[in-house]
């Protein structure tokens, strides 16, 4: 990586890193996993970001990169059998993020449009352009997502 690429790199975590942060967070449930996708995510913008139009097409850009290493993730994590240690956290003093424990039980592509539409405030439109998706398919992932969410909040 050259030193030009460094103030670039900064600009994004101070301008998007929170925001990615919270997305990653909220999708993987997990923040060794999250430290993983923003590293990436981050790689993937030094090696591979296309000029971009505007500050929000450079937000949406990085955005959907992490909402792809995430479900990269989340898809290495079913294929390779580990230990489990999510049932540890119920037992750790002043758990971070406890009321959150819902949403993680969600599958990652209703997690994404959650996240982006209640979270983030995109609309249902900029959710498809991001996702590449249709207006209607995000409308129903919305719909599916908050049905699921009520039940796992009813448990």
């Amino acid at each position: 990586m050259s030193e030009n690429c460094e103030p670039d790199a900064e600009r994004i975590l101070r301008t998007h890193g929170d925001m990615l942060y919270r997305t990653a967070y909220l999708l993987l449930g997990n923040p060794h996993d999250v430290q993983d996708a923003l590293q990436e995510t981050l790689l993937r913008y030094l090696e591979k970001a296309p000029a971009f139009a505007s500050q929000d097409h450079e937000k949406a850009w990085l955005l959907r990169v992490t909402a792809n290493c995430c479900k990269d993730c989340l898809r290495f994590r079913k294929r390779h059998s580990y230990l489990d240690l999510e049932p540890l956290r119920e037992c750790l003093p002043a758990q971070e993020h406890q009321h959150l424990q819902e949403l993680y039980a969600l599958p990652a592509k209703w997690k994404t449009v959650l996240v982006l539409h209640y979270f983030e405030g995109y609309s249902l439109k900029e959710i498809g352009e991001i996702l590449n998706l249709s207006e209607n398919a995000v409308k129903k992932r919305l719909q599916r997502a908050r049905e699921a969410l009520r039940l796992e909040l009813e448990k």
